[in-house]
This record gives C-alpha cells, structure tokens and sequence, in this order.
C-alpha cells in the first residue's frame, strides 16, 4: 500500500473561529513506495522499479548474504536468521529492515542501510 506523506503544518482554524480553506490538495509527487519486506532467502532476487523522471531503482526482496565491516575490513557474510526488530513479527517472519540484528557466519550484525531500496545489504560486527 502506497502512503501519502505530506502533512498540512498550518493552523487549520483562524483566530476568530472561521476555517480555512487547504491552500492546495494531495498531491501524486508526494505519495511514497511500496514496502519491499526483503527476506531471507537461498537466491538473490532484486526487482526493477520505476521512479520518478523515468529513472529505475533496485530493490531488494530476496537476500543471502551481507556486506558487515569488521575490525580487519568488509567481509562478506551469509545471513542466517533476524534475531532483533522493531517489530516483532519481522522477527518470526525474517524480514530486514534499517536497525535490525541479524545473525551470520561471522556472529551477529546490526544492519545500517534501507535494505529495500539500496538493493544491498550493509552491516557492522557487534559480537
């Protein structure tokens, strides 16, 4: 489900108790994507997408591994499973998502990009 972002910061009443007309409607430019929900998988698997100006961007919606930055550098991880999220049900249902803990090969990895729209998967070593 695509959602509209743009809020109205105005007084929505004047100072007598009149209202006031919206200076202007919703507007198409201003309606945000889809949720990708990339998940856990044995395949790689990134959709096309068409965005605004006719330009194109990957996204993520099936993932193996992870780029994670370690001491030594950046070393590519296969992810296991999603162990912490800010929603619960990402949890039972390995969805990935900015700020999530997820375990690999090399321990566990907190996610530091919008996987969904990078295409990739970017983490830093925690344990």
């Amino acid at each position: 489900m695509k959602q509209y972002h743009k809020g109205d910061k105005k007084k929505v009443s004047s100072g007598t108790g009149g209202r006031k007309g919206k200076a202007k409607d919703k507007n198409l430019a201003h309606i945000g994507g889809s949720f990708t929900a990339t998940k856990i998988s044995d395949k790689d698997l990134r959709i096309k997408v068409r965005t605004r100006g006719g330009n194109s961007a990957l996204k993520l919606k099936k993932a193996v591994t992870i780029s994670v930055v370690t001491k030594e550098g950046t070393k590519k991880a296969k992810v296991l499973r999603v162990l912490e999220s800010h929603n619960p049900e990402f949890v039972r249902t390995n969805i990935i998502t900015k700020g999530a803990i997820v375990e690999t090969d090399l321990g566990k990895a907190k996610i530091t990009n919008r996987v969904g729209q990078d295409g990739v998967i970017n983490g830093v070593l925690i344990s």
